[in-house]
């Protein structure tokens, strides 16, 4: 992993309530991602693994403890900057109506966007070739597609966007074997050009992770692959 870590996270505690009440989520939870890191993160269910992502993407203001994101700390950092830098896919990422060009391209509508130039059609092509996505039309509805297309088509619009740190609640959830292993391959992909992978994970292990933590009453540990 290189020194310093592209984005880097310090004692960070959530305190959330649950019913009647407070449970610590995480308990001084710290992890480094260099460049090139492809990280699963593993857990009983409620242990917290949602939350830590949410953490990282700066997303819970309750949260206590520091982020940097290539040795800048976050205070120095817009929001919408890091977001821009820092992306994060939920379990179930919003699907919009309209083609699945129009999805794909939703990013460059935006007002952060604005000037920029959305993916041409041969871009967006091979996108959806790289994922399994061949018999999908840009045209076709997205709104129709299956759950597990629609998953993919998600993650490419975030791909799309350029980030340095991917954040992935589960993004294999809904997918078949081998859609998951061509995910995992182009999320590997993206590690080795630079950028860095937190993943969120309950299937058996791809085999495509550098890297793999447990997350259990509120303490992440490194586990050996």
């Amino acid at each position: 992993m290189s020194d310093p870590a592209l984005l880097l996270a310090s004692d960070l505690v959530a305190i959330l309530r649950a019913e009647d009440r407070e449970v610590r989520v995480l308990d001084g939870v710290s992890l480094a991602l260099g460049r090139g890191a492809f990280a699963d993160i593993t857990g009983p269910s409620g242990s917290g693994k949602t939350t830590l992502l949410r953490a990282l993407a700066r997303l819970l203001p309750q949260v206590t403890g520091s982020l940097a994101l290539n040795s800048v700390p976050a205070e120095k950092i817009a929001p919408s900057a890091w977001r821009a830098s820092v992306a994060l896919l939920p379990q179930k990422p919003a699907i919009y109506a309209g083609t699945v060009a129009a999805n794909l391209r939703l990013p460059w509508t935006l007002k952060a966007r604005h000037g920029a130039h959305a993916p041409a059609d041969a871009v967006l092509r091979a996108a959806l070739d790289g994922v399994a996505l061949t018999d999908v039309d840009l045209q076709r509805d997205a709104a129709r597609l299956s759950v597990g297309q629609q998953a993919r088509i998600a993650l490419l619009r975030v791909l799309l966007t350029g980030p340095q740190v991917l954040l992935l609640d589960e993004p294999d959830a809904a997918l078949d074997d081998a859609s998951s292993y061509a995910v995992g391959v182009l999320l590997r992909e993206f590690a080795q050009t630079g950028g860095a992978i937190a993943r969120v994970r309950h299937h058996v292990s791809d085999g495509l992770a550098s890297e793999r933590y447990s997350l259990c009453a509120g303490a992440l540990t490194e586990v050996e692959l």
